[in-house]
């Protein structure tokens, strides 16, 4: 369940021609050293790969099997469930029923927002960013918007989403979900100006990578007001601190990273970073190889 210890890690890699790693590896320059030659495959049990170094494992010609696909519906779920419990306050309701502070129906109390008639803006129109999109539509959506690295017109033309730059996502939207890769373009990508440009009574939703989203930027824009709430199942760092400020906040609501937690998804996910690694071994094509 937890992280190999690194000691371990490092001593157990050493001459092993295969590796099976989680998201919670860091497989950096020193493993693949430790590891030597004979290493011939990685297979992370993750759509993620940040926490590979891919330049220096593409220079020593070693083969990455990843896990796409499979949690592609369960990261979509939870992401709508987040977007939901944050734009409708529930964490903050459910705190109110057990404090007491639940005493009689009050025409504007816990009031939030709602979806029908919306704009709803996705940065990375990718598996999940679709998958979203396509659960959010029956709630009554008026409106897609998308960015990312470049228009995708076939996936894009199922919401009628238009491809639009960051800024205008952010001034024309009332709710955002991020669902794209952390890449050196998207590092802190969601920062001060961008929280700036948002209506004051739109919705922030992180389940792609915390290290997308400045989050003293995020907390000062949910402080002030600037923005009415947010939904993170990605943090940095990852766990927490429980004394963090975000966690300060009624209107932001924070998840242990759990976007793929369903039992069937996690099993699924096992067994093809398992046949991953199997097919690299006997140098055969993997099921999901990352193309470096």
């Amino acid at each position: 369940e937890e992280p190999v210890p690194r000691a371990e890690l490092l001593a157990g890699v050493a001459g092993k021609r295969g590796l099976l790693c989680l998201l919670s590896d860091r497989i950096d320059r020193e493993v693949l050293d430790a590891a030597g030659p004979n290493l011939k495959v990685i297979s992370t049990m993750s759509v993620g790969f940040d926490h590979l170094a891919l330049d220096e494992i593409k220079q020593r010609g070693i083969r990455v099997g990843y896990t796409p696909d499979v949690l592609t519906d369960a990261t979509a779920e939870l992401s709508v469930a987040l977007l939901l419990s944050a734009c409708r306050r529930l964490p903050e309701a459910v705190e109110q029923v057990k404090s007491g502070g639940w005493t009689t129906w009050k025409p504007l109390w816990m009031c939030g927002y709602g979806l029908s008639d919306s704009t709803v803006g996705i940065i990375g129109l990718g598996r999940i960013g679709q998958a979203i999109a396509r659960r959010l539509k029956p709630f009554g959506v008026k409106k897609f918007l998308y960015t990312g690295s470049r228009p995708k017109p076939e996936s894009a033309a199922e919401f009628e989403a238009e491809f639009v730059p960051l800024t205008r996502l952010a001034e024309e939207s009332d709710f955002i979900v991020v669902t794209c890769a952390l890449t050196p373009d998207t590092q802190g990508m969601c920062n001060k100006e961008f929280f700036s440009r948002m209506k004051k009574t739109a919705v922030f939703v992180n389940t792609s990578r915390g290290a997308v989203v400045n989050q003293e930027d995020l907390y000062n824009a949910l402080a002030q007001g600037q923005i009415a709430a947010a939904g993170l199942d990605v943090t940095t760092p990852e766990p927490l601190p429980t004394d963090h400020p975000l966690l300060s906040l009624k209107n932001c609501v924070v998840l242990p990273h759990i976007g793929s937690a369903t039992y069937a998804t996690r099993s699924t996910m096992a067994v093809l970073a398992a046949d991953n690694l199997l097919a690299g071994l006997r140098g055969e094509p993997m099921p999901h190889e990352l193309v470096l």
